[in-house]
């Protein structure tokens, strides 16, 4: 749907929902011919509140060349803007920013061969958008995704990861990813059960992904709840690596999850 010149958003529509699990849902709506993102940014979603209007922001989850905008979202108890969603229906409106936000993109980096991409819960979705871009499989060797959540049904994305084997644009690249769940509060097949800081300190999460990291070679990208980022960018520096800032090259971008 079009708005007027001087509007700052669009009017879209809902065009489907699916509840995950009682917390967490995806849903996608329509795009705008205009909007333009890059892979690893941020939509602001609203609705009309009386008189005013309610914002929030998420990841998108789509590739920068889908048709539609997907997003991932976790419902929290008692937010405004998550009981407008959890009663959201295909076919609703729903207010779409013209504008796409936020610097969680792996083109910042200058150097680097593996790029390991660590998320909890939400912070997920700017990864898999990424992820079905070529330009990243094609620049760097490895490529590590790695999902934290509490319990087990909450990695809803398993099928999606395997589904970039047969994804017509990166299939070809899809041997460079090794993907590794993370499940703090049980245990459960092939997934390791300690928070991101502790399995990057004891050497877990390299030994999981296969992977050997070092500050020459490895960048990390962090998204997630702010004491996972706080926790882990503590942790990196700690062992070595560095915020990776315009006119300082470093190791380390990261954005806190929405």
């Amino acid at each position: 749907m079009s708005a007027a010149p001087e509007a700052k958003f669009t009017e879209e529509t809902v065009l489907w929902v699916k509840q995950l699990t009682p917390k967490l849902m995806s849903f996608a709506i329509t795009r705008p011919h205009s909007y333009r993102f890059s892979a690893g940014q941020f939509s602001r979603l609203g609705f009309r509140d009386g008189a005013g209007y309610i914002w929030r922001a998420y990841s998108i989850v789509s590739a920068e060349y889908a048709d539609t905008l997907e997003y991932f979202v976790i419902l929290i108890e008692n937010g405004a803007m998550s009981q407008r969603l959890a009663q959201m229906q295909a076919g609703q409106s729903i207010l779409l920013d013209k504008t796409a936000f936020g610097f969680l993109l792996p083109g910042r980096f200058t150097d680097g061969e593996d790029l390991i991409m660590l998320s909890t819960g939400s912070g997920i979705a700017p990864f898999l958008s990424m992820l079905q871009q070529p330009q990243l499989w094609e620049r760097f060797q490895h490529i590590g995704l790695v999902h934290s959540v509490s319990y087990a049904n909450e990695l809803v994305f398993n099928q999606r990861v395997e589904e970039f084997h047969q994804h017509p644009l990166v299939a070809e690249y899809a041997h460079k990813l090794s993907w590794q769940p993370v499940v703090t509060r049980e245990e459960t097949n092939g997934a390791l059960n300690q928070r991101l800081p502790e399995l990057l300190h004891n050497g877990s999460l390299a030994q999981g992904l296969k992977l050997a990291f070092s500050p020459q070679r490895t960048r990390f990208m962090l998204c997630g709840n702010p004491a996972m980022v706080a926790d882990t960018f503590k942790t990196l520096l700690n062992m070595g690596y560095s915020m990776h800032r315009n006119k300082l090259p470093g190791q380390i971008i990261m954005e806190n999850g929405f």
